[in-house]
């Protein structure tokens, strides 16, 4: 089992003056479970903006605006007025993700729970002839009048896609056409990692007593290219359905979204800094999942990054009755090609290795151990 995690995401970058103190967010395995069930977790906006695509917008919070009116002689809509009438919609028909998507499917429409997620918090809006369907049907499932959410839709983006945009390029490079992060993220992979970059990233991997993934704690330096970054999307995918988040600690930010979809055995995390950083400003994210215990013990642990990084470190514990005969480090120029550079590396005392890769370049660093008989 493996898992395979992406430097940050999200916002605007920045460095320099340290970012406000807040309080830590803790988020207990109950209600965890219960965010989860719901597709979603945590507050739906921290601030006047988000990173990646801003919430912002002249129209009333509770979004009823043109609810219901004729788009013939109606204003343009501000532009946070359909996914605030969503949003509300939704709440007040107490309808997770997961089961609006599921009735959507049942008539015909497949829109996946991330590409719902996307519409609610302003990241996309639908425009494609199948994605108007579905929000005509949306408006039946959550009893609105007909037209109560279309109406709201403004205008259409333009069309045609000349070249990726420059965080989405450089995440394919890495990752593939059709990737798993890919699919987690839905529209929100168009500008994935476009505002902030990381600059140096801690993992922190402890296995269990039967040499599975049990824990892993990061910590993240991100720098804003630009003014306005608030907030910073990760994606934790596991090898095994049965590897499952069950508890999520952010130490250092806050927690906005915590979504983990069981059919891409992802996580997807949305940390918010707590206030919006100036260009080239740094901010520190740390976070903390447990893991329920998968069915194989791990045999590796991989990061991947699309830009250069200062400094990588990674630390592996083991468990004092499931210690490996061998570790070893590797890099690959693409999730899924072959590894190279590989190096053996040994375990002090405390059973534990690890690795330190300065000024790496974009790939994906990785740690992998034996646990049959040593060579």
């Amino acid at each position: 089992m493996s898992s395979r995690m992406e430097a940050g995401v999200g916002p605007p970058d920045a460095e320099g003056a340290p970012s406000a103190t807040r309080p830590t967010r803790t988020t207990s395995a109950r209600d965890l479970r219960t965010a989860l069930k719901a597709g979603d977790a945590g507050a739906v906006d921290d601030g006047p903006g988000r990173g990646g695509g801003s919430a912002r917008g002249g129209a009333p919070r509770d979004g009823t605006r043109n609810v219901g009116s004729s788009t013939a002689d109606a204003p343009t809509p501000a532009p946070d007025a359909f996914p605030t009438a969503l949003r509300e919609a939704l709440g007040r028909r107490g309808l997770s993700l997961e089961r609006v998507s599921e009735r959507l499917r049942a008539r015909g429409i497949a829109v996946s729970q991330a590409t719902l997620s996307s519409w609610q918090r302003g990241r996309s809006q639908p425009e494609r002839a199948r994605s108007l369907r579905a929000v005509e049907v949306l408006e039946e499932i959550l009893e609105l009048p007909g037209g109560a959410l279309r109406s709201l839709l403004g205008p259409r983006r333009p069309r045609g896609r000349v070249a990726p945009a420059r965080g989405e390029s450089a995440a394919l490079q890495v990752l593939g056409k059709d990737s798993v992060v890919e699919k987690a993220l839905g529209e929100r992979f168009r500008h994935f990692n476009q505002a902030t970059g990381s600059l140096l990233i801690h993992d922190v991997v402890t296995l269990g007593e039967r040499g599975t993934l049990g824990n892993l704690t990061t910590t993240n330096v991100l720098r804003a290219s630009r003014a306005g970054a608030d907030r910073a999307l990760f994606v934790l995918s596991f090898d095994d359905e049965q590897a499952e988040p069950l508890d999520i600690r952010v130490t250092s930010g806050r927690l906005g979204e915590a979504t983990y979809l069981k059919g891409l055995k992802s996580l997807v995390l949305e940390i918010h800094f707590g206030r919006e950083l100036a260009k080239l400003e740094t901010t520190v994210v740390s976070y903390s999942v447990d893991v329920s215990p998968s069915r194989e013990p791990a045999t590796h642990y991989e990061r991947w990054s699309r830009a250069n990084l200062h400094e990588y470190l990674q630390q592996v514990f083991f468990h004092p009755d499931a210690l490996p005969s061998g570790c070893r480090r590797y890099f690959r120029d693409q999730v899924g090609s072959p590894p190279r550079g590989q190096r053996r590396i040994s375990m002090n005392d405390s059973h534990s290795t690890h690795v330190l890769v300065s000024r790496c370049k974009p790939g994906v660093h990785g740690v992998a151990w034996d646990f049959g008989t040593p060579e």
